[in-house]
């Protein structure tokens, strides 16, 4: 009988020494909500933009921990990194400004990265000054990310850049974006062949922003537009044709985070502080805990994969399962608190529970899209289990 591969690597413990580290990061965020400097939300990581906030992050040193000091950073592990995300993510703070650039750019950089990019982009990362967005999804592409239609076609010094990227969070704010476009004709035959990871400074000529409100009039997504935008060859990310390659060790650190089910936290939270001292009848007890039940297990899932990044390994799969059950647990958490407490959502309220909820109900459609949709991590697995 055929035994199939772990899907997740073996579990970790924090040590020691982050404990200290967790109080501090605690400490910091109680005071910001004595004072009253923003309000806890639902999906702070997408949508909480708040600058001032990345940078005192910053100060503190909990930003651009994994980066080497000679780029700025902090050299510090994974799982210490870790600890600052969880109880950012667990107290509803605005850290949308800098996730991304943080969470992916950085060490992407440091893998693929040249020096002059190196030296160029880490110390304003990890200084919360210098932010990124994602250049990956497209207009009528759907989930198939090889099926990418904007090109690039070399030119004197570099390349010329035509087409358009969809769903980028933050690009209205944010400094630059990796884009993932084809460099050399489609290959039937290796559709991941051709495509390459460029460096896009989003004030450059020809680069167009285009908002894409929500039905709130909320706005965090934008198409982004490239009409013939010269990109320099030292804007290159890695090697020419090697771009799929590159994404695919990138996701990594993108689906396996603490994001992919803490975004519903807060209101988790704030449901169990309403129902505090009620009485709930055996059934409605078993649902709340089989929420946090679930939670136990995919934070210990996602700690796992923290803890095999900082051994340098790419678990990709093990990446995709988190972000598949993970972000299915962030609907449940809202099934949850709409059966346990009879309070509606209300997305006119300044703060409290009733806000949070709305914020949950009115991102929930983006949970399982946003990072791969759960039916392209499920075929991730199954080429991971060697089922297809």
């Amino acid at each position: 009988m055929t035994r199939l591969p772990s899907l997740v690597p073996p579990p970790v413990d924090l040590p020691e020494r982050v404990a200290a580290l967790r109080a501090d990061v605690r400490a910091f965020l109680a005071e910001e909500r004595a004072a009253e400097a923003w309000h806890p939300r639902a999906d702070v990581w997408l949508t909480g933009w708040d600058e001032r906030f990345s940078k005192e992050l910053a100060r503190r040193g909990w930003l651009g921990m994994t980066i080497p000091t000679e780029y700025g950073g902090h050299a510090r592990g994974a799982l210490e990194r870790y600890v600052v995300t969880e109880e950012l993510l667990a107290a509803g703070a605005p850290v949308a400004a800098h996730w991304i650039a943080d969470r992916q750019i950085g060490p992407s950089l440091m893998r693929f990265g040249t020096e002059e990019q190196r030296q160029k982009f880490l110390p304003g990362i990890a200084a919360g000054e210098v932010y990124f967005g994602i250049g990956m999804s497209e207009p009528d592409s759907g989930s198939d990310l090889a099926s990418v239609r904007s090109k690039a076609d070399k030119v004197d010094g570099g390349w010329e850049l035509t087409g358009r990227k969809v769903w980028t969070s933050g690009a209205h704010h944010a400094h630059a974006f990796f884009a993932l476009v084809r460099t050399a004709p489609k290959d039937e035959k290796n559709r991941h062949a051709g495509l390459s990871q460029l460096i896009v400074e989003l004030n450059s000529p020809g680069v167009e922003i285009r908002p894409i409100p929500l039905l709130t009039g909320a706005h965090h997504f934008n198409e982004v537009v490239f009409d013939k935008v010269f990109i320099p060859d030292g804007m290159v990310l890695g090697e020419v044709g090697q771009g799929w390659h590159q994404v695919t060790s990138e996701l990594a650190f993108e689906r396996s985070g603490p994001e992919r089910f803490l975004s519903t936290y807060p209101l988790l939270a704030a449901l169990v502080g309403e129902l505090a001292g009620s009485s709930l009848d055996a059934g409605r007890r078993r649902d709340l805990g089989g929420i946090v039940s679930r939670l136990w297990t995919l934070r210990r899932m996602s700690l796992a994969i923290a803890g095999a990044l900082e051994s340098g390994a790419a678990p990709e799969t093990a990446a995709a399962v988190v972000k598949d059950l993970g972000t299915r647990f962030e609907n449940e958490v809202i099934d949850a608190a709409r059966l346990l407490l009879s309070t509606p959502p209300d997305p006119g309220a300044d703060h409290g529970y009733a806000r949070l909820l709305a914020d949950a109900v009115l991102q929930a459609p983006g949970f399982t899209l946003r990072g791969g949709t759960n039916e392209i991590l499920r075929g991730i697995v199954a080429r991971g289990l060697g089922l297809r």
